[in-house]
């Protein structure tokens, strides 16, 4: 009995030693495994990047993006204002000038058919009214006509406004169907959506990217130090901060769409007015024939504010909306997304699984062998 006591004794104080030699030196795979996870999470000396912020990699993206073409070294923007082309013009009678082909049709249509008949009907009513006042005043007729009927008379004032809205009806229907006829499948793609009391846009068919256009205020209603409204910007309550691109030649489909209130997209000199509606997508294309600077408003009663909504859009070159459009973040349709570089690096510095699960057996297989001889012993 007292050699079993004395045997197990023996043992127990074996394992207690053991024990004590495996917590004070740690396993050589597990030390050796140590600087492999620290090397895959810091960059080695030397590498691009070494001990820059996280926020780094987007600033790197940031400065990637080519610059935009429509605006100068200082960010003012190159294309300026031409009076009387695109904006209202002081003291001028009649349209303005016209930048798309279904602009000029309706110009057409006023200035040589509405306009003329027009005035032709108001001519001859002024001077039938004034012939029968001067005819058949009291003095002129004592003794009125008891006609009561006159088959003629009747069927000239009936026939004769028939056949003129018939008239006029055949190219209004014709230009009314043209401003909704579909757009082709070339098309850019610009959503107008509507909020009290500023424009948001976006292309979706360029990677969804959006802009935000809100009026620029004058020099004396800001605060010293923020941007304000200056001529190369464009009128007053006409200009804003971040103008809308398109491309001239090219087929413009227009989305509109609003957030809280009706509003109303209204460019004159495209012969473009579309209401924005809540919960609802209208739609309508148009094709600018010429470069330069449009301005417009929100024509909707749409609040306190309605009259601070502007719109400005800039027409450029093909090539010029391209290169605005990836200053922006987007892609032109068709085009390869830019590929990830710092995907690759990232990779590279990660721990390969084999290696790391290699690391963790040989860990788990030391720990193992170490208790393994300490039970022999």
């Amino acid at each position: 009995m007292r050699k079993q006591g004395l045997t197990i004794f023996a043992l127990a104080g074996a394992l207690a030693i053991a024990g004590a030699a495996t917590a004070q030196t740690p396993p050589p795979t597990a030390a050796a495994g140590a600087p492999a996870a620290t090397q895959a999470t810091a960059p080695a000396p030397g590498a691009p990047g070494e001990g820059a912020p996280a926020a780094a990699a987007p600033a790197a993206a940031a400065a990637a993006k080519p610059a935009d073409p429509t605006l100068d070294a200082a960010g003012e923007p190159l294309l300026k204002v031409r009076p009387g082309i695109g904006q209202p013009t002081d003291r001028a009678i009649g349209i303005q000038h016209q930048a798309t082909e279904l602009g000029e049709s309706a110009e057409w249509f006023h200035n040589v058919i509405l306009l003329p008949v027009i005035t032709i009907i108001s001519l001859f009513v002024l001077g039938l009214l004034g012939w029968v006042v001067l005819r058949y005043r009291r003095g002129a007729n004592p003794t009125p006509s008891k006609t009561s009927h006159n088959t003629l008379i009747e069927v000239i004032w009936t026939a004769a406004p028939v056949i003129i809205l018939a008239l006029i009806a055949i190219p209004s229907i014709r230009l009314l169907a043209a401003q909704y006829e579909p757009a082709p499948d070339n098309a850019v793609t610009l959503k107008a959506i509507g909020n009290q009391w500023y424009w948001t846009y976006e292309f979706p068919d360029h990677g969804g990217f959006s802009v935000t256009a809100n009026l620029l205020k004058e020099k004396s209603e800001v605060p010293a130090g923020q941007r304000y409204r200056t001529d190369a910007d464009g009128p007053r309550l006409l200009a804003v901060d971040n103008r809308i691109v398109l491309p001239v030649g090219v087929p413009i489909r227009l989305i509109t769409t609003a957030n809280d209130v009706i509003h109303s997209w209204a460019m004159p000199a495209f012969w473009v007015k579309l209401d924005a509606v809540p919960g609802r997508l209208n739609e309508k294309s148009f094709t600018i024939k010429e470069p330069g600077l449009y301005f417009g408003q929100c024509s909707e009663l749409c609040g306190a504010r309605h009259a601070y909504m502007p719109i400005a859009v800039e027409a450029v070159a093909p090539d010029v909306f391209a290169r605005w459009v990836a200053s922006k973040g987007g892609t032109m349709p068709g085009a390869a997304p830019a590929a990830a570089p710092a995907a690759a690096p990232a990779a590279a510095a990660a721990p390969a699984p084999a290696a790391a699960e290699a690391a963790t057996s040989n860990q788990t297989e030391a720990g193992a062998a170490t208790g393994n001889a300490a039970t022999e012993s």
